[in-house]
This record gives C-alpha cells, structure tokens and sequence, in this order.
C-alpha cells in the first residue's frame, strides 16, 4: 500500500480553491475533509489547509464571510468548467473557453458561422416549463417529460401511480419518454412519493420556477446515486458548474423585492423541500420514499444538498441559469450576455417545442469570436439594462453598444443595428426568473 504524500503548495491551493468554488458554504472541518475524500493520496493537516484558505481569503467567518463579500458591485456569479462535458457530442461549431474568475466561462466559434445557421439544438438536463405547460401535465394533457400536447395518441402511457391512491395524474407522449422520466419522476410522482405534493403546490402557488428547477436537480442527483455513483459524481459536477449567486447575495444586490419570496417564503420552501425528497412527516411517506431511495446516501452528502445555505444557494444557480421557458440546458448556461446579441434562442421543434431549443446565428460570426445572447430587454435604455444586470451581479455591462450609447445617447434606440425585434426573441434566450 502506498504512503501518503505531501502534496506542492501551489496544487494544494489550486486543489483547495477549486473546492471551495463548489462549496462556497462549508467550513474548513468539512472541506478538509472532502479534500482527503477526494485526494485519499494526500496528507494534509486541517491546519495546513485552513491557512492556505485564509491566505486566499477563503475562510468563512464573522468577518471574512461570503454575505459581506457580497456587498453590491462587489459579488459576480462564479461558475466552473464541467470536467466531463463533451461539447462535440452536441456540436462541433463551438468550444468552451474560460476567461477569467469574474468573467467565467463562455463559448467560442470553432468556425464561420453565417447569419440564420442553426448552431446546435439542445435537450433539457431538467424541465421545469412555463406554468401554463406544467398545468397541462398535471391535468394529463401534456407529457410529463418533454412536455408534448397530447392527443390520445395509442402510444400515450399513464404513470403507473394513476390508479393508486393519491393518483399520479402524469402521462407520457411515448414509452421512451416513459423510460426517460426514471431520471426524476419517482421522486415527483404524488403516488410513488407523496411527500412531494405539498413541496410543488408551493412552487406553483408561488409561481416559482427556481424551486422547481432546484427539486427536479435534487431529484435527479438523489436517483443517479441509486443508480452509479460515478454518475451521481458526474451530474453534481453539472449542478455545481452552473454559474451561480446565493440567495443572499442576490439580495444584497438589490434584486430582489418584488421578484423573489421574502426569506420567511425561503424557509418555508427549505421545510418543504426537505420533508419532499429527505425527511417526510408521516410514518406512510416515509416507507414509500425509503422504497425510492433504497441505497443509504452518506450524511456528509445528504447535508451538504438539504442544509439552508445550500438550498439558498441551489435557488440562486437555478434563477441565474434557466431559460425563459424553464428549461435547464448545459451547454445553454455556458453563454454570456451582450445587448447586441450574435445568437438567437428558439423553440422551432414541433412536437418538444417547449422543451427542445434551438440556437441560431443572428448574423455571420468568425472562428475565434464570442457568443452571446442578451439577458435584459434590449429596447431599454442604457441606465436600465446595466441596473438589470448588475442586480443579478453580473457588473456593469460595457459590450460596444453600451459604450456607444453612453457617450450618445441620442442613439440609445435610433442605431439598434437590427435590435428592435430582440424584445420578443428575450423570452427565448436567457430567462432573468
């Protein structure tokens, strides 16, 4: 059996940074701990690890936490590259690029691309749709997976739980996207898992696209672990790569009256969601969820996804990453923002028209060049679209038409260049939710 090693200053602290960017709320006890889970080759001291942390200004405590990091104009969204993403298995018009810690990630052409060519199409990793869609799947009249109207179609197929009691009223437009289904509903379904109910008729009550977003992800991390931890490792790397800003951040910001719940609504969603997907209060929906999730999840995990700040964080990543029409898409989140937009997001797929996207060259874009698709209404004024953007922690937006119109603004909507359309096309690129 090999020894363990000391492991060089500079890739403890490479090691170390990385794993606090993935778990911004843990503290030095439970990261050192995960540092040797995940190098078990390694012998590192806590003490060694908390003073790399503390020289990095990584520590979380009274004085140096990451709430009064967050002061506004003084906290961005961080995101990270996802280690097992293979983009050529979606496209091969594009490659992944990481600009800085600020910046993050963004996407890049490998090639020419000419204006109104389709770039790639993309299935959601989770579906939380519209609301007016997810009515339609819970009155069993759109599938329950790709969101698909149904039209008593022969090859429509009831979730097994419709004729228990409490009955599912899920369908499914095919037995392939029965099959898909396996990935979260379980965990959903009003007769498999009971305790979930209350959980979505809050997130619907409340019309609250990132809660549900956030219990399909839990639902989804919590049913790979079932099935191959080594897909559970994979698809938390996913969740965690997600450009993301807690909750609390977001406030601070400035952001949040008036679009979020109160945090009396945040805690009450974090009882609910606990008791959904870990800790039911009755005795009968805790069998049936045991059933679900037979194989014991260690505590450190389970903590690490159901704690407080980890959900106020989850909420947070989930808000700053859908797309308007409620889809999660991985290769979607990687694009930054720009009010001159070179790409357009569209639902052109008639029959997964809700769930499939579509991204399409709006004009010509050169090998080398950035893509971009716009987060705010272009047809604001220059003042009003930076607002926008630094509520969500983004920084003050500086793409070339803002400049130019800052030093003009005269020309704030007389040179849109082709713009003027973008008010529509906003609710299929990046929803702000």
């Amino acid at each position: 059996m090999t020894s363990a090693q000391t492991p060089p200053e500079n890739e403890l602290k490479d090691v170390l940074t990385a794993l606090r960017n993935d778990n911004p709320t843990l503290g030095v006890p439970k990261l050192h701990a995960l540092l040797l889970a995940t190098r078990p080759d390694w012998a590192v001291s806590e003490k060694r690890a908390r003073k790399i942390l503390q020289n990095e200004g990584l520590v979380l405590n009274s004085n140096t936490s990451t709430k009064q990091n967050s002061a506004k104009g003084d906290s961005f969204p961080k995101s990270k590259l996802i280690e097992a993403l293979d983009v050529s298995r979606i496209t091969d018009k594009v490659d992944v690029h990481y600009f800085d810690t600020k910046k993050g990630k963004g996407l890049l052409a490998k090639q020419k691309l000419t204006d109104g060519e389709v770039v790639w199409k993309e299935d959601p990793f989770v579906l939380a749709p519209e609301w007016e869609i997810f009515d339609l799947q819970m009155s069993s009249l759109s599938c329950a997976h790709c969101s698909t109207p149904l039209s008593g179609s022969s090859l429509m197929t009831n979730c097994p739980g419709l004729s228990s009691s409490p009955s599912c009223p899920a369908k499914f437009c095919s037995r392939l996207c029965l099959s898909r289904s396996a990935k979260t509903h379980p965990l959903l379904c009003r007769s498999r898992n009971p305790a979930s109910a209350p959980l979505i008729n809050f997130a619907r009550k409340n019309e609250w696209m990132a809660l549900y977003a956030l219990t399909q992800c839990t639902a989804r991390l919590l049913l790979d672990y079932q099935q191959d931890e080594t897909l559970f490792k994979t698809e938390l790397d996913v969740t965690r790569s997600f450009a993301q800003l807690g909750m609390e951040q977001r406030a601070k910001q400035g952001s949040l009256p008036g679009i979020e719940p109160d945090r009396a609504v945040w805690e009450k969603a974090h009882q609910l969601f606990v008791q959904a997907l870990r800790d039911p209060v009755t005795e009968p929906e805790r069998k049936k969820l045991s059933k679900i999730l037979k194989k014991p999840i260690p505590k450190n995990l389970l903590d690490d996804i159901f704690e407080y700040e980890s959900f106020l964080w989850g909420l947070g990543r989930m808000s700053l990453n859908l797309e308007a029409h409620g889809g999660l898409y991985i290769l979607h989140s990687h694009l930054n923002h720009s009010c001159s937009p070179n790409i357009s997001v569209r639902h052109l797929d008639q029959r997964t028209a809700l769930s499939r996207i579509t991204l399409i060259a709006k004009k010509d874009i050169q090998p080398g060049e950035e893509l971009f698709i716009t987060y705010v209404n272009p047809n604001l004024s220059v003042a009003e679209r930076r607002k926008q953007l630094l509520e969500w922690g983004f920084g003050e937006c500086n793409c070339e038409r803002c400049t130019t119109e800052e030093r003009d603004p005269s020309l704030n909507r007389a040179s849109n260049g082709g713009l003027d359309d973008l008010e529509r096309e906003l609710k299929a690129g990046l929803g702000v939710v």
